[in-house]
């Protein structure tokens, strides 16, 4: 999975207002449907997000979807 945090709403080159929580529900969507799919992992490549903050609590939020997916628990 490409994970790309440019479009988080504090970095300073993109104009979209992505949120920690929009990136964690995406994970968690990602998880859940690879879960049933029987896939044995993920794996994500950092690509963009240039707030560093905005990008460590997006990748943060990311893995913990990612997680709550897998398990079927809320974010």
């Amino acid at each position: 999975v490409s994970a790309g945090y440019d479009a988080h709403r504090a970095d300073p080159l993109a104009e979209l207002d992505v949120t920690e929580h929009g990136y964690a529900e995406v994970s968690r969507l990602i998880g859940a449907l690879s879960g049933r799919l029987g896939l044995p992992g993920i794996a994500l490549t950092l690509e963009g997000g240039y707030d560093l903050d905005a990008l460590r609590a997006s990748a943060a939020a990311t893995v913990r979807g990612l997680l709550a997916g897998r398990s079927d628990e809320p974010v």
